[in-house]
C-alpha cells in the first residue's frame, strides 16, 4: 500500500478501535442510568453506584468529539485529495480557501461547544449550529464519496445524520437537569436511539465504501475497464490477471 492508501484508512481504524468500543460503553452506562433512576424511584434505594451518571455524561462528550473528528478526518482527507489531483487552487484558489477556512471555523466550533458552560444555553446552540453547519457544508464538496443515487445506502448520509444527532444531544445535555418534566430527557433518548441505530447501519455501509472505493494500485485499472465497458451499459468488472 501506498502512503495515500494508509490515510484513507486511518478513518475506518480510529473508528474500529476507538469510537466504537466508547459507544458501547456509553450506551452501557445509559442503561444502568435508567435501571438506577427506576430502581430509586421504586424501592428508593439502588445497588449502582450514583457515578454512572458522570461517566456516561463524560464518555457521552468524549464521544461526540471523537465522531465530529473521525468524520473531519475523512473529509479533509478526500477534499484536499481532489483539489491536489485536480489542481483546484490554480483554477479557483477563493474555493481552496474557502474550504481551509470551514475546517478551522468547524474545528473552533466544536472547541467552543465543547468548552461551553451549562448556562451558557445560547452559546451551546450557536456552537451545535455552526458545527452541524460546517460539517454540512464541507461534505458538499467535490471529492466526497456521497452515493446520493442510493442515499438509503450512503455512508456518508448516514454518518453526517448521526453526527449532527449527537451534536445535538450534547448541546441540550444540561437541559436535561434543569427540567422537571422530563421532555428534555425524551427528546435525549430518541435521538440517542436514532443514532444507535445508525451506527449500526455505519459499520455495513462503511464495510460497503471500502470495498467500492479503489486502492491506488487498482484504481487506474478499475477506471480503464469503466471507461471501456461500463459507460453505456451494465457491467462487471473481473479481477485482474495476476501473471504467475
Amino acid at each position: 500500500m501506498e502512503f495515500t492508501d494508509i490515510i484513507l484508512l486511518l478513518h475506518p481504524t480510529i473508528a474500529v478501535t476507538v469510537v466504537f468500543p466508547i459507544i458501547g460503553i456509553v450506551a452501557h452506562r445509559a442503561l444502568q442510568v435508567r435501571q438506577r433512576r427506576l430502581e430509586t424511584v421504586n424501592v428508593g434505594k439502588s445497588k449502582i453506584p450514583p457515578v454512572v451518571g458522570q461517566e456516561h455524561v463524560q464518555l457521552g462528550r468524549w464521544l461526540t468529539v471523537s465522531v465530529v473528528g473521525i468524520v473531519l478526518i475523512a473529509l479533509v482527507y478526500v477534499i484536499f485529495k481532489n483539489i491536489l489531483e485536480k489542481q483546484v487552487w490554480q483554477q479557483s484558489p477563493f474555493q481552496v480557501g474557502f474550504i481551509s477556512l470551514m475546517f478551522i471555523l468547524t474545528i473552533g466550533s466544536c472547541y467552543c461547544l465543547y468548552q461551553a458552560k451549562p448556562k451558557d444555553k445560547k452559546w451551546r446552540g450557536i456552537f451545535a449550529t455552526l458545527t452541524s453547519m460546517g460539517l454540512i457544508i464541507l461534505g458538499c464538496q467535490d471529492g466526497v464519496y456521497r452515493l446520493t443515487e442510493k442515499w438509503y445506502m450512503s455512508h456518508y448520509y448516514y454518518g453526517i445524520v448521526a453526527t449532527v444527532l449527537m451534536i445535538i444531544s450534547f448541546a441540550i445535555l444540561p437541559e436535561i437537569y434543569k427540567d422537571k418534566t422530563n421532555k428534555w430527557r425524551k427528546i435525549h433518548i430518541a435521538l440517542s436511539c436514532v443514532s444507535l441505530f445508525l451506527f449500526f447501519g455505519l459499520g455495513m455501509t462503511g464495510t460497503l465504501s471500502l470495498l467500492e472505493i479503489p486502492l491506488s494500485w487498482q484504481k487506474s485499472y478499475v477506471n480503464q475497464l469503466y471507461k471501456q465497458q461500463c459507460q453505456t451499459q451494465p457491467c462487471v468488472i473481473n479481477n485482474p490477471t495476476v501473471p504467475k
